[in-house]
């Protein structure tokens, strides 16, 4: 436990106030002996046998202060290779050691370094400004005063040159933001808020121009020279960015072919045979070579030779590589420095651990998190403005269609059939729930295994902040435009129990639609899913077939319906209580027409007690704590590791 906190304090310490400029110790990341695999399925059903497939093979090194970059052909291992330094592969499968230090890496090493990833994950409603006020009020502890975070974000924005989009918002589809230069220095300040002396970017140059991509990479060796330690994973840079590099690791389908200064790294490959031309970027030549030779490849391919033989020449030249590394002076000294790092550490078994660790209260995390998800709410027109707007279009057309149903023999069907399209309507505007936990799923991962917040307060901002903006509001106004206009019960606690009902109905279908799409990562499928659910559940709305004459073997599915029983609570506050024969002489009425509200309900098979009325907004509310249930657990278990 002592080693653990000493080993915090080097990593993070953020009561120093130090900047992104100024001269700090950066941490030395060693590891040994790394060895990862997936298992992979193949087969038919019948005989699915399990394999497995090698990413890194046994990879031993050290990443000091500096620069240090990881390079390598697409497959090649260099995201997952970065993923295991940086404690967010997952521990299955894994093998080997990452020493911080010469000590082993704190259960949350990932909450303390700092970790940008490929994909810029950053919220395009709100500023720049605002998201790294949000990084610096959750990631820093609470001991740091609010004036001190926010001089803190003032000297990030300048380090990094921000101070012109300080306030303007990052952007989304469809809103227009800053450049993508921008964005990704926005996402590399959120981590560098907390001062870690470990950064970890994978791919920080894609999707930028050469010019853009060059700027960023001169912030992060500015950076590196101050003594923050810096790895990250390229594809393919530009010289002008290569000759940045303090340190270059090389890898072939997971295996280690050079791990060195990168000013050595073309010597080094001179003096096993390959020798680059004065004019060509190191850069290309390095994918060339542990490529296969790619110019010696396509020569013999025009020369006929077929892609059996073009694939053993890339495999000879690989093995050579290898095998020239393993013998090299490079390894045999980088193997001399890890030695010397392990003498005097006990032995020990390693099990990666995944702790994550908070620096703010429960309270503190909630307000923030929910302050952040309603303004992205209502900064976002298509969840706000379209939201209310359909809303309005969808109630006039309902009133329009039913207005003004009269106390008649047309009037049952009217109300019935009003009834029935407003309980229905609301099940299914209800399903663009789907979209909530899917579209901004990797923004959720990445802050919540970096300690920003817990699972339980986003799973409870994102709900309330869904309830209460898009299916509260919207619920209200439907009723007050289309009660009115259809003309139903003018009474004030039928008004306000119509009300209640509708908006009861919208919380169960959202709290299901949740339930089926929190696992899901396409909006599609889950739309698909939902839909299929729905069609069943109307079927047994008591509309579409009398329920009363269901056989018993079927009976039981009524029980599941949402529309049902929103359905059956709306009847008994509309119909209980009319007369649909008021005026006419009863002796000229004729048998089996339906005069009492209490008449059509028992049709219906509606129990119109008073219990028989709530206990419809009992099972309603009953499902939709069992749906917000499920929602949290698939949450929970959501495969947060890649």
């Amino acid at each position: 436990m002592v080693e653990e906190m000493k080993m915090e304090a080097v990593l993070i310490s953020p009561s120093t106030g130090q900047s992104a400029g100024q001269q700090q110790q950066g941490a030395v990341v060693s590891f040994h002996n790394i060895h990862y695999k997936i298992t992979q399925p193949g087969g038919c059903l019948c005989r699915r046998k399990t394999t497995f497939k090698d990413i890194l093979i046994d990879l031993n090194g050290i990443m000091k202060p500096g620069l240090n970059a990881i390079m390598g052909a697409t497959g090649s291992g260099k995201s997952s290779f970065l993923d295991v330094l940086a404690a967010r592969k997952d521990p299955a499968g894994l093998s080997g050691e990452v020493l911080i230090n010469g000590a082993p890496q704190p259960p949350n090493f990932k909450c303390l370094s700092g970790y940008v990833v490929q994909d810029d994950v950053v919220m395009g409603t709100l500023t720049v400004r605002e998201n790294l006020n949000f990084s610096a009020a959750l990631r820093l502890p609470s001991s740091i005063s609010k004036a001190e975070k926010e001089q803190r974000v003032d000297t990030l924005i300048q380090e990094l040159g921000l101070s012109r989009v300080a306030d303007s918002r990052v952007g989304t589809q469809l809103i227009r933001g800053i450049s993508g230069g921008e964005r990704k220095r926005t996402n590399i300040g959120m981590e560098l808020i907390i001062n870690p002396s470990v950064l970890f970017l994978d791919e920080p140059t894609t999707g930028l121009d050469a010019s853009t991509a060059n700027f960023v990479l001169l912030l992060l060796k500015r950076m590196a020279d101050s003594g923050r330690t810096i790895i990250l994973s390229i594809h393919q840079p530009r010289y002008s960015i290569y000759r940045l590099f303090d340190n270059l690791t090389l890898l072939v389908n997971g295996k280690q072919v050079y791990h060195g200064a990168a000013p050595g790294a073309l010597e080094y490959f001179s003096d096993i045979g390959y020798t680059c031309d004065p004019h060509n970027n190191p850069a290309d030549f390095f994918l060339d070579v542990i490529n296969g030779d790619a110019s010696a490849v396509a020569l013999s391919s025009m020369d006929g030779v077929d892609s059996d033989s073009v694939l053993k020449s890339r495999q000879v030249i690989e093995d050579k590589l290898v095998e020239e590394y393993r013998s090299s002076a490079f390894f045999k000294q980088t193997k001399t420095d890890l030695e010397r790092i392990v003498r005097g550490q006990p032995t020990k078994i390693y099990a990666p651990s995944r702790t994550i660790t908070y620096n703010t209260s429960f309270l503190t995390q909630f307000r923030w998190v929910l302050k952040r998800t309603f303004r992205d709410l209502m900064l976002n027109p298509q969840t706000s403005i379209a939201q209310v707007a359909v809303t309005l279009f969808l109630a006039v057309v309902v009133g329009a269609i039913f207005f003004n149903v009269q106390e008649d023999q047309s009037g049952i069907q009217n109300r019935f059939g009003a009834l029935f399209f407003i309980t229905v309507n609301q099940c299914f505007s209800s399903l663009s729930s789907a979209e909530l936990f899917i579209l901004q799923r990797k923004l959720f991962i990445h802050e919540y295994i970096s300690g920003y917040y817990r699972l339980s307060v986003y799973f409870l901002s994102k709900v309330l902040s869904e309830i209460l903006m898009l299916r509260t509001i919207p619920a209200m106004v439907f009723t007050c435009v289309s009660y009115f206009m259809i003309g139903l019960k003018p009474t004030v606690a039928a008004f306000f129990l119509f009300m209640f009902t509708v908006t009861l109905v919208a919380y169960t279908t959202t709290a299901m639609a949740l339930a089926i799409s929190a696992d899901q990562t396409v909006v599609a499928i889950a739309n698909i899913y939902m839909t299929i659910v729905c069609v069943f559940m109307m079927i047994f709305a008591g509309l579409l077939v009398n329920l009363p004459s269901i056989v018993s073997w079927l009976a039981w599915l009524k029980y599941l319906s949402i529309p049902r029983y929103g359905l059956s609570a709306l009847e008994v506050n509309e119909f209980k209580g009319l007369d649909f024969c008021r005026g006419v002489n009863t002796s000229t009425i004729p048998v089996g027409k339906i005069c009492k509200g209490e008449d059509f309900l028992n049709e219906q098979g509606v129990d119109y007690s008073n219990w028989g009325f709530w206990q419809n907004h009992l099972a309603l509310g009953v499902m939709t704590f069992c749906f917000l249930t499920i929602t949290y657990l698939k949450l929970r278990f959501l495969r947060k590791f890649t």
